[in-house]
């Protein structure tokens, strides 16, 4: 289903809680784990944004003791005076997916994402751009978008990316490790079109992956070995 067909069919199949379709556009965990009542999924980028590991996770990905990292927006300028040490800094495009709400649904979806995106996430609109004959364009314009501002209290800033990267690799919250959560974005991301591409979240996933095989090599050690005791 085309983007033009989804946005007619939507408002002429039933009546609406809003004059416009209910577009959300997902960047991290909606991209692998998509809303409910869904009738049209359109792969598409923001531009002057960047993706990064800067949201503390109290209550998916981590615990208020521990908390895990996850994926927020920034602004490109913004982020710019939070990481002058960012290895990546020349990133300001971010590949997601825009999902249409069948507007029977709206209602219940948006106290749905408004609860999954409670900790420390603000509604804000962007326009979705995408390569339509070559050329760029927005392709939807003034979609929602959970954003995790840099005043709120869950936001980290920049990290170094080694311990960033160790940070997600130990922790682990209610819906299951942060790993996981970085690996399947990252597969999430690569399956979107031959041009998605996210250096920073690419490279976190290198480096816990070397960390999964340390700790296998390791693991094979010991029962190759035993243990040996006084």
């Amino acid at each position: 289903m085309t983007v033009a067909t989804a946005l007619t069919d939507s408002s002429t199949t039933t009546t609406s809680t809003s004059e416009r379709p209910y577009v959300v556009f997902g960047y991290g965990s909606l991209i692998f784990k998509p809303p409910p009542h869904v009738i049209a999924e359109t792969p598409g980028y923001l531009n002057g944004y960047v993706r990064r590991f800067a949201q503390m996770s109290h209550d998916h990905r981590g615990t208020p003791e521990n908390p895990g990292r996850v994926v927020t927006l920034i602004h490109k300028e913004d982020w710019d005076h939070f990481s002058s040490s960012d290895p990546f800094p020349d990133d300001n495009v971010v590949w997601g997916i825009a999902y249409t709400i069948d507007p029977a649904y709206e209602s219940e979806v948006r106290d749905y994402l408004d609860y999954r995106e409670k900790d420390g996430y603000t509604l804000e609109e962007v326009d979705i751009y995408g390569l339509v004959h070559g050329h760029e364009q927005v392709i939807i314009p003034k979609a929602y978008c959970y954003v995790g501002r840099p005043d709120n209290p869950s936001f980290i800033g920049s990290e170094p990316i080694d311990r960033l990267a160790e940070r997600i690799w130990h922790s682990v919250g209610p819906s299951g490790p942060n790993k996981e959560y970085l690996y399947r974005l990252a597969e999430a991301v690569r399956r979107l079109a031959p041009e998605s591409h996210d250096s920073h979240l690419f490279e976190l996933e290198t480096r816990c992956r070397e960390m999964d095989e340390k700790a296998a090599a390791s693991s094979g050690s010991v029962e190759q070995y035993g243990v040996v005791h006084d």
